[in-house]
């Protein structure tokens, strides 16, 4: 099984209610037929929450958003 933390998503969003947010809003978008943005065979929470981590999700307001470094990589293949 892999692992996604809270961790790694705050490392790009620095509010954790804003990260709710986001992760509800994709999960309801891929209810209405939206792709994945990241390969995952997870549930739809993990797989926002995996995109969000990669940085492949947003929010709208960029104040409380980090960039990765550009030799920043997110290891979401880790097995436990």
């Amino acid at each position: 099984m892999a692992r996604i933390t809270i961790e790694d998503c705050q490392r790009r969003v620095n509010n954790r209610f804003l990260l709710v947010q986001m992760a509800i809003k994709r999960v309801r978008q891929f209810r209405d037929g939206y792709p994945t943005l990241v390969d995952s065979h997870n549930k739809e929470v993990v797989t926002a929450l995996r995109e969000i981590a990669a940085a492949k999700v947003m929010p709208e307001d960029l104040v409380n958003y980090t960039p990765p470094a550009p030799d920043e990589t997110l290891d979401l293949s880790r097995v436990d």
